[in-house]
């Protein structure tokens, strides 16, 4: 690939879909080369930004005849950088922000089909104006994107109930490496044509090819909810309290975990915030109820009903039920900014992981005092979605390091070492974040010869030019370069 390639690209595009759709103002194309974490800078002539899906199959053809690789792009909110260029320039940018439009809605069947550039928030208003919801959410959903969504198969809150993206996704629309348009939006509950394709490109990472648009599941509105906050002595209590609860009632739909130190870092990042709860506590859950009948019992009385015995069993030390919309907000406003608070506080190895659920509070607990043990100085814990094992876990450097060295130097040891104790319990390096760059290495390490052999193999059959997000997720040979 030669930067002649590359120009010759810009100017055909420029040429096929006009002006609109390629650019190349340095000063433009800056603010999309960096990660949202500022852990990854890449470099771009250019960002192609075509308007629809026959643009961008026109961008992707077009690249494919001039060997330039492509790196697609929504909100740029990647927690792996993923969507982030590759630092030599070889990449130009596939922006899908002009694909923002929700294409249909139809209450009665449940479902939605929305382009890849739609931002999760403007679905979840889509939706809502017709009396339904989308039932996935996460602290990005500002600036989180359809695409983006599905091809790192997010998770988010509501997991519990609803499951993760590819449980959402009822059909995909994707341009291939070669430019061919699938067409398979359609949300056929039986269809026996041979490989899942949807399958394959929810969760790919843009590198089998690019999502345009999907038709997704939404839900019923929500007639009421109720939303709870507890202090618990320990991670095992919290699993107790959640099982008692999963057996009683399928209305709950979130159920987080967080130790104090990570409400404390809230409470220290948002001045105006309080914490829910009078006294101290070693750890805290936050529960969500919802019903979608208005004739059911209200989730906050259920809420009530289901925490007084384990309150008198002393399972439960203390706990509150929002009494309103906005004390209920304000508890998910703690949730949603405990990343951008323990941001604030210092570098930090930051760990998306998942292990099985009955085997998360001890490893919450044995992972943090071995890493602490190992790596002396620094501090570690973790909060996250205790009803499907994601653990969010990180590890803070010393009190005053250099960032970008400990970075460097230290950190990938503490994952190393974080990523062993997850596969030895029996779980995943990736619960919801992708494996974007950050975690190629760990992936080919750890990921097992059968795993990483299916996967080449898959990547080097539908995209054999190496042209699709290179550097993401896997290679096409072990230790091959980016193209």
């Amino acid at each position: 690939m030669t930067q002649a390639a590359q120009t010759a690209l810009i100017a055909a595009v420029r040429e096929a879909l006009g002006p609109r759709a390629v650019i190349d103002d340095p000063a433009d194309v800056a603010p999309w080369l960096t990660d949202w974490r500022g852990r990854y800078h890449g470099a771009s002539a250019a960002i192609l930004a075509p308007a629809d899906t026959a643009g961008v199959a026109a961008v992707v053809r077009l690249a494919a005849e001039h060997r330039v690789p492509l790196v697609p792009q929504g909100g740029n909110s990647s927690m792996v950088g993923g969507a982030t260029p590759p630092g030599d320039g070889t990449a130009l940018l596939l922006s899908l922000r002009r694909l923002n439009r929700v294409r249909a809605l139809d209450p009665q069947a449940m479902l939605a089909v929305a382009e890849a550039g739609v931002v999760l928030a403007d679905l979840h208003a889509a939706a809502a104006a017709e009396g339904c919801r989308f039932p996935l959410t996460l602290g990005a959903r500002g600036t989180a994107t359809i695409g983006g969504l599905v091809s790192t198969n997010a998770g988010g809150t509501q997991v519990l109930r609803f499951g993760a993206m590819r449980a959402l996704v009822a059909g995909i629309e994707a341009v291939l490496p070669d430019g061919a348009i699938y067409d398979g939006l359609s949300a056929l509950k039986k269809d026996n044509r041979g490989y899942d394709l949807k399958g394959l490109l929810v969760g790919a990472e843009g590198t089998l090819g690019v999502v345009t648009a999907a038709t997704l599941r939404l839900a019923p509105a929500i007639a009421a909810r109720g939303v709870a906050w507890a202090g618990v002595a320990s991670p095992a209590d919290a699993l107790v309290l959640l099982r008692r609860m999963e057996a009683a009632t399928p209305a709950i739909e979130s159920f987080e975990i967080l130790p104090r130190e990570s409400l404390d870092a809230v409470l220290a990042y948002l001045p105006a915030a309080r914490a829910p709860l009078a006294g101290r506590h070693p750890w805290h859950v936050l529960i969500e109820a919802t019903a979608s009948d208005p004739a059911a019992e209200p989730p906050a009385a259920l809420l009530e009903r289901l925490l007084g015995p384990a309150l008198e069993a002393g399972q439960v030390a203390d706990a509150v039920i929002a009494a309103s919309e906005a004390q209920a907000e304000a508890f998910w406003a703690l949730r949603d900014s405990i990343s951008a608070a323990e941001r604030a506080q210092g570098p930090a190895v930051q760990h998306d992981i998942s292990v099985p659920v009955a085997a998360m509070p001890a490893f919450m607990v044995a992972a943090a005092a071995a890493c602490e043990a190992r790596f002396a100085g620094t501090h570690a814990s973790g909060f996250g979605h205790l009803g499907d094992g994601n653990v969010h876990f990180h590890v803070r450097a010393p009190a005053g390091v250099d960032a970008e060295a400990w970075y460097a130097q230290a950190a990938p040891e503490i994952s190393r070492f974080v990523h062993d104790l997850v596969v030895a319990a029996g779980g995943s390096i990736s619960a919801e974040h992708g494996i974007g760059q950050m975690k190629r290495a760990e992936l080919e390490r750890l990921g097992g010869a059968a795993r990483l052999g299916a996967l080449r193999a898959i990547k080097a059959a539908l995209d054999p030019l190496g042209i699709m997000n290179p550097g993401k997720l896997v290679s096409l040979a072990p230790g091959a370069p980016a193209p």
